[in-house]
């Protein structure tokens, strides 16, 4: 079993239907959809992994360890002027 298998074996999201995760917009019905899928999210017990392979794997669309695409571009963007700053 891949690492990725073995966290993504224990996410709590696997018990939900995947569209939760992957909202159309950004507005109306998909505020409530978002805020459902990052509930889900903050009670994984592997949002941490979850999160960091798609910050890794530059994923740009869903919810991944309860993230949207906008949180992780600024976490990309927190992590790359941090990394400049200490280089």
């Amino acid at each position: 079993m891949t690492r990725y298998a073995s966290w993504r074996s224990r996410a709590a999201c696997r018990q939900v239907d995947p569209e939760l995760f992957f909202p159309i917009g950004t507005t109306g019905p998909s505020i409530d959809q978002v805020g459902r899928a990052k509930g889900i999210c903050q009670a994984c017990p592997v949002r941490e992994a979850c999160l960091g392979w798609a910050l890794r794997n530059q994923i740009a669309f869903g919810i991944w360890g309860g993230t949207t695409e906008e949180d992780r571009q600024l976490l990309r963007r927190a992590i790359a002027q941090r990394v400049s700053h200490e280089g």
